[in-house]
């Protein structure tokens, strides 16, 4: 455990709110083996006295909950400015996941979930949420690197490897994961007309249980994230009954 976070001071806390215990303990169990400071809560109430008594940098919320659901609580935690979210959604709740992400949670798992998966996806909120890079290991990281690793389009800069984007003030803009994917899939194929179809392959797989409604909500706000000044709103095109295209041109390789 030591080996992979140096202090139990420096740990991330995170706050798992499920009504199921055996939920609970499995996935604080998991999640303390490996490094980080784990409470509970079995209804958003508790959830909402635990963290008016403490600082979390994430929270685990389930769906499926008698008396307020966690949507209800996801709209409510957001709009107070609350740490962010992941979901959890029983398995065939599509309806659960895109709502989940319209409202603004970060990350959904459907339920049950590998407890392996639900820490990788951990790991990756909290990279992105933890901001821009310090200066000095910023100034190593891209020494170690030069152009020829970017990806560009109209004034913006995309690495690939380490999923950082670049606006054209050289601003660094935190994607998350499915942004990340829906945009290098419109960086392999640009100028290219790609159905919604199409896109749920590239971006999240041909075994992906989600739909098309999925890949719009990921659209719109990956066009949010795009506007820089007047411009971005033509960099994803609407292409009536057909699909979406890329507009820019790019220069470098996205990989695959």
């Amino acid at each position: 455990m030591h080996d992979i976070l140096p202090a139990m001071s420096l740990a991330p806390r995170i706050l798992i709110v499920d009504d199921d215990i055996g939920i609970r303990n499995l996935v604080s169990s998991y999640l303390e083996k490996h490094g980080y400071q784990v409470d509970t809560a079995g209804e958003p109430e508790e959830m909402r006295a635990k963290l008016g008594a403490g600082d979390y940098a994430l929270i685990v919320l389930d769906v499926m909950m008698p008396g307020e659901d966690g949507l209800t609580a996801l709209r409510t935690l957001l709009k107070n400015g609350g740490p962010p979210v992941i979901m959890l959604s029983a398995i065939g709740a599509d309806i659960d996941r895109i709502v989940g992400l319209e409202i603004g949670a970060e990350d959904y798992l459907a339920k049950p979930c590998n407890p392996r998966e639900l820490l990788a996806r951990i790991r990756t909120v909290l990279r992105r949420a933890a901001g821009p890079r310090p200066q000095a290991s910023a100034s190593v990281l891209d020494s170690a690197r030069n152009d020829s690793d970017m990806v560009c389009f109209a004034g913006w800069r995309l690495d690939p490897m380490l999923r950082l984007l670049h606006d054209p003030e050289d601003k660094e803009v935190a994607l998350s994961d499915g942004e990340f994917r829906l945009l290098r899939a419109f960086l392999q194929h640009p100028r290219r007309v790609l159905t919604r179809n199409q896109l749920l392959d590239y971006a999240l797989g041909a075994d992906s249980e989600a739909y098309d409604r999925v890949i719009d909500v990921q659209i719109s706000r990956l066009r949010r994230k795009l506007t820089f000044g007047q411009r971005g709103a033509e960099m994803i095109r609407t292409i009536r009954n057909e699909g979406y295209m890329f507009v820019p041109a790019i220069t470098g390789s996205p990989g695959r």
